[in-house]
């Protein structure tokens, strides 16, 4: 047998609670030619996981979806041995299968991971579809050039520790919004940002225009919110957008996203400022192995630093979830529930 968190059926309120999710076992499955068992050793938790809930793309009865590092324990699939470490989506379970007919998201291919290129706990994170995401909305979408300023917002989360650094790599002047002094230390003195302001502070809208005072070139939006509407009335002639995420607006009933363009809406075209979605599955194809290279050279080389909130024990996913939405993570969120033989 073997464990997992599914929904509970119960009605969905804005935020999970102490009722939304259930643990359950199974039998553990046996593979089917072209499919692995595999143990789940580390399950990233990340804020689009609630808009699947929401949204209805988990089911109660069936593990909850997230992208998950493994180890294979049997395997019928070509390419992949026991003893293998790999990306694959084996959500809030202790095991899963991987392979034909077995279901994930269309872009989240598995693949192995390799110690020696970088902690196998990374493949969630800077390292694999994370570290993407932070590219392909930085680099690719919102192109920083050398002299801009850019901001971003979450800057000490998963997504936007990567963002910045990229934009800073590329010449950018960063200024980084999170939450906590703790935080904000983090981002100017460990990232290097150029300065860090915090949407905390009563009196953030004032201190983030001190902290631009040339005005907003690139945005990297992660949260949405008050942080959006102080940052609406920085924007450049010509800036950039990218929407990579509004966590503050998960809990909301309507269209976040809609209601935030409406509020951006004069100033977006009075500056022509593009406003460009993220959808990593976009990039995959064309630019995953390409950001791989380049991520894997400045990770070894530490010209990108990437901070990791790993927590203990698989009954403690769904309060780790929970404490994620809320922000009382500090670094990219994630849970280990198994033996990792590489630490």
């Amino acid at each position: 047998m073997y464990r997992y968190w599914t929904l509970s059926g119960k009605p969905l309120g804005g935020w999970p609670d102490k009722d939304t999710f259930v643990l359950a076992q199974a039998d553990v499955p046996k593979p089917a030619p072209g499919q692995a068992l595999t143990r789940t050793i580390y399950i990233s938790l990340d804020p689009y996981q609630w808009g699947y809930k929401r949204r209805g793309v988990d089911r109660p009865g069936l593990p909850c979806h997230a992208r998950t590092v493994a180890q294979v324990i049997e395997s019928r699939m070509q390419g992949f041995a026991p003893g293998d470490f790999v990306f694959n989506t084996n959500g809030w379970a202790e095991m899963g299968l991987m392979g034909e007919g077995v279901a994930r998201p269309t872009y989240m291919i598995p693949r192995k991971l390799d110690p020696e290129r970088g902690r196998i706990s990374q493949g969630v994170g800077v390292l694999g579809m994370l570290g993407l995401t932070a590219y392909a909305g930085m680099v690719l979408l919102a192109e920083p050039r050398r002299g801009e300023t850019a901001v971003v917002s979450a800057a000490s989360g998963g997504v936007g520790q990567i963002a910045g650094q990229l934009a800073r790599l590329r010449g950018a002047r960063v200024v980084g919004i999170a939450g906590r002094e703790e935080k904000c230390r983090y981002v100017r003195e460990t990232l290097k940002f150029d300065a860090c302001v915090s949407h905390l502070s009563p009196r953030f809208p004032g201190e983030l225009r001190q902290a631009c005072p040339s005005g907003i070139d690139v945005y990297f939006e992660n949260v949405g919110g008050k942080v959006f509407e102080a940052v609406l009335p920085l924007f450049n002639q010509n800036a950039r957008m990218t929407i990579c995420g509004l966590i503050a607006h998960y809990g909301d009933p309507g269209d976040a996203r809609a209601a935030l363009m409406k509020k951006g809406e004069a100033i977006f075209k009075e500056r022509h400022v593009t406003v460009k979605d993220l959808f990593v599955g976009d990039f995959v194809e064309k630019h995953h192995d390409a950001f791989l290279n380049e991520m894997e050279k400045l990770v070894a080389s530490g010209a990108l630093v990437y901070r990791e909130d790993i927590r203990q024990g698989f009954e403690n996913v769904p309060a780790c979830f929970s404490e994620m939405l809320r922000g009382n993570n500090f670094g990219k969120m994630l849970v280990q529930v198994g033996d990792d033989p590489t630490n």
